[in-house]
């Protein structure tokens, strides 16, 4: 490597360090461990010897954390909203168009590590690579202290999101049958994908095909309550479908 390239790296590594900086301080969590929060923002792309991807990992905690963080921050702070309320409210904050925006509003597109080929083609501005990288700081945060200090760093970051009102004229399910007829001429089918738990307790995965293909999966308590999550999940993958 030459001189001139060395310190372009360095300056660049300089530029990395204060945008991860930037974001931590953003996010509103001090890291005890700072690596973890370096690789949240280490893309998949970027060459790894054949390890598993770190940020990936972080994601799937990620998601899962901030799945629950804002169905339990939405309950508490609704308590007159029905299941179909709740249901549609956490669709529109846990999706992607939601979520890359939050990146770009705590500095994570900066912070963010690419691949060449990542780069080149704009990744740093994909709403997809930026809901996930969002994630992915979330699980770092878990993993670092723990799910009440990923709680409120979510509540901080969509207070305004938790708190809008909900406009809903008919439940989920029926919301989206009226959808899907007008649009494609047929019904959307329900199936269950899994169920667990004793009996008293039972626990429902259920999928929302449209037209053959799955579209969204939710969950339950019972099979009517993972539709309505299915179908409020398959409301909003339909609307950031049109969006794009």
């Amino acid at each position: 490597m030459s001189q001139r390239e060395q310190v372009a790296d360095s300056v660049v590594t300089a530029e990395r360090d204060e945008s991860l900086l930037r974001a931590a301080q953003r996010l509103g969590h001090w890291f005890h461990q700072p690596a973890l929060l370096q690789q949240a923002m280490s893309h998949s792309s970027l060459p790894r010897g054949g390890d598993p991807c770190a940020s990936e990992r972080l994601e799937f905690l990620g998601d899962a954390v901030l799945n629950l963080a804002i169905s339990e921050l939405l309950y508490q702070r609704h308590g007159t909203w029905s299941e179909g309320q709740l249901s549609l409210a956490r669709a529109s904050i846990v999706r992607t168009a939601s979520l890359a925006l939050k990146a770009r509003a705590l500095g994570l597109d900066a912070a963010l590590r690419l691949g060449r080929g990542e780069e080149k083609t704009g990744g740093r501005h994909k709403p997809s690579i930026l809901a996930a990288a969002y994630e992915s700081a979330i699980g770092a945060v878990f993993v670092d202290a723990g799910y009440q200090q990923a709680r409120t760093v979510i509540g901080e970051h969509f207070a305004a999101e938790l708190d809008a009102a909900v406009r809903v004229d008919s439940d989920p399910k029926t919301h989206l049958q009226e959808v899907v007829q007008s649009t494609h001429g047929c019904a959307p089918v329900y199936r269950v994908l899994e169920t667990t738990g004793p009996d008293h307790a039972r626990r429902f995965l259920i999928a929302v095909e449209i037209g053959g293909q799955p579209v969204a999966e939710g969950r339950g308590g019972s099979k009517r309550a993972a539709e309505q999550d299915a179908a409020a999940r398959a409301l909003q993958q339909l609307q950031d479908s049109e969006g794009e």
